[in-house]
């Protein structure tokens, strides 16, 4: 058996012949058609549970090791036989971990599920491990969903080909809190064309509640057990996944269009970063608000206090900017800018919410004189495809929370 305590595990729990995995089918919720299965790690002959392993391996500084183990045995399961046509394999990957292993037997039809538990502890990890799954093929799918409410605003940078909602809102019957959830999931799915899969379906009530929150797919024991892999034919319809295009610029001001840009004061565009933040305080589901400073002179005790307010409600406010801290501001997530970051010459303010985005992109010219006339040039946009990516690389500067 495995002993948590302390952080020590009994070492047999990373050796690839103990670990088994089992395979739960995931159905089209409208033709009962199986076009996936998901493989769930089992210990049989050490009798341990899969969420203990990985917790001591996480006190152990193990779990790429465990992760390892859990993806030698999801491709050994499969017996050297081809998966049928258009089928997919979701394997629960953590960020860290490599999957050349499983990239290499099964290629892209691998769904590399990550879990949204991961998304606030440190975005800028996380966001390179999804670039670097999807490099080596893999979909993505975002597990538990709704787990953790506030890991929703990260959803448009993680761009899941599938979002996974966490089995409470399948079995239960939806509170305001859950509403909430429901409504920011249905949003990012409309947008950006993500499948939605409905997890723990143990009955025919669950399934019809599955369809009603918009899930096209399903999985759990109304439909089988976790079992062994195999016996099913070629499949008609494949989890489709999404296209991606990585962003061209290493700064917010480098991805804008410059027939958008104007000229204007800093005193003017005080205004207008302020009127960006308050949308932190104001909007019902509260929102990531990432800015960046140029130096930290310019996050004055006032924007100190701004940013500590949003804090308080948001679930994640970054600051950046050259000489400032981990954390400058109580509750704020802080990082410094290196010697050569282009972006020390940037003022930018983003707000990003599952209704509302919204952002302030600025670049400094240069100007003498007074604080408050010196020029940038900037945009204001409400555009997701210029806001959502310019937020992304704010978040690759963070640091881990």
């Amino acid at each position: 058996m495995v002993v948590a305590a302390a952080g020590i595990a009994d070492p047999r729990v990373y050796d690839p012949r103990e670990v088994v995995s089992a395979y739960q089918p995931i159905v089209d919720l409208s033709s009962g058609e199986v076009v996936a299965a998901e493989a769930l790690a089992r210990w049989p002959r050490l009798g341990v549970r899969p969420d203990t392993a990985f917790e001591a391996a996480r006190r152990a500084g193990r779990v790429a090791e465990l992760d390892a183990a859990c993806q030698r045995a999801a491709v050994r399961g499969i017996g050297g036989s081809p998966l049928p046509a258009g089928f997919r394999l979701f394997v629960n990957v953590e960020p860290g971990a490599p999957v050349d292993g499983l990239t290499e037997e099964l290629g892209s039809a691998v769904v590399a599920e990550i879990t949204e538990r991961a998304l606030l502890d440190d975005p800028a990890g996380l966001l390179a491990a999804v670039r670097r799954l999807r490099a080596a093929g893999c979909g993505i799918a975002l597990d538990d969903v709704g787990a953790v409410p506030d890991s929703l605003a990260l959803l448009p940078f993680v761009a899941p080909d599938v979002v996974k909602l966490d089995v409470s809102l399948v079995q239960q019957w939806p509170r305001g809190d859950q509403a909430r959830i429901l409504t920011a999931v249905a949003a990012h799915a409309e947008r950006s064309g993500a499948t939605v899969l409905a997890e723990g379906i143990e009955t025919a009530r669950h399934r019809d509640q599955a369809l009603a929150l918009g899930a096209t797919l399903g999985q759990g024991w109304f439909f089988a057990r976790p079992g062994p892999l195999g016996g099913w034919p070629d499949v008609r319809r494949p989890v489709p996944l999404l296209a991606h295009v990585d962003c061209t610029g290493d700064t917010p001001f480098g991805l804008v269009d410059p027939t958008r840009l104007r000229d204007g004061s800093k005193g003017l565009l005080l205004g207008i970063s302020r009127h960006l933040e308050q949308q932190g305080l104001g909007l019902e589901t509260p929102p990531l608000v990432l800015g960046a400073f140029q130096q930290a002179r310019q996050f004055t005790a006032a924007t100190g206090r701004r940013y500590a307010a949003l804090a308080k409600r948001c679930p994640l406010v970054l600051a950046l900017g050259a000489g400032l801290g981990s954390e400058p501001t109580p509750g704020v997530r802080g990082a410094g800018l290196a010697v050569d970051d282009r972006l020390r010459g940037e003022w930018t303010v983003l707000v990003v919410g599952p209704h509302y985005v919204g952002g302030l992109i600025a670049r400094d010219l240069g100007d003498g004189g007074p604080e408050l006339e010196r020029r940038f040039r900037f945009v204001l946009t409400h555009d997701p495809a210029l806001v959502v990516p310019a937020a992304g690389l704010l978040l690759e500067r963070a640091s881990p929370g």
